[in-house]
């Protein structure tokens, strides 16, 4: 589990093709703390470190993951939100993410609104039932809140802090995000249709 506090932006040192997916090679100033078979969250996909470096780790990414993620855009030198799993004696001040990406929304619109950006995403209709206004979601692994929304899209506000700590400092009209829902709303929502309330 982890909490959408990105913890360090890294960088791709190098990809390479396996078997139908993807392996990424991730400069990371705590990679000397990784062990093969621990999770990392990348760009808010949850990945499983197969080798560990002092300065790099390696994560493969499979072709599921590839077609419902921005993974197999990244190239050499992307920059990518990462975050390791939550500790049991963490702090927990983002919301629950699972790194379980949902799907892909794509910026529409960024303005500036005093010291913050508020960014406009386009969302799938499938996913629009599980956001509400002042509601969680995570975009590329970042925990934020959903500041306002309409019919077909969400809007979130950036405050400097995480713009310059994160990879939305990279973010512009047209950049294709991965976007995870609430887990709380999805169950609810789940359990509501399952017992036909």
């Amino acid at each position: 589990m982890f909490t959408g506090i990105i913890e360090e932006v890294g960088r791709i040192a190098s990809t390479a093709s396996d078997a139908g997916g993807r392996r990424l090679h991730i400069k990371s100033g705590f990679s000397d703390a990784l062990r093969p078979g621990q999770s990392v969250c990348v760009n808010g996909a949850c990945l499983t470190v197969t080798r560990a470096l002092p300065d790099t780790f390696e994560v493969t990414v499979v072709p599921e993951t590839l077609c419902k993620t921005t993974l197999g855009q990244l190239r050499q030198g992307s920059r990518v939100n990462l975050e390791r799993a939550m500790p049991a004696t963490g702090r927990f001040e983002g919301h629950i993410v699972q790194g379980h990406v949902d799907g892909i929304c794509c910026i529409s619109q960024v303005m500036q609104e005093g010291s913050d950006r508020c960014y406009t995403f386009d969302t799938a209709p499938d996913l629009r039932p599980y956001i509400i206004p002042r509601g969680s979601v995570t975009l590329n692994g970042i925990s934020l809140t959903v500041a306002r929304t309409t019919p077909d899209s969400l809007t979130v506000a950036i405050i400097p802090h995480t713009y310059e700590q994160t990879t939305a400092c990279d973010w512009q009209e047209g950049t294709r995000v991965n976007i995870e829902c609430d887990i709380v709303g999805k169950y609810v929502a789940h359990y509501l249709a399952a017992s036909g309330k």
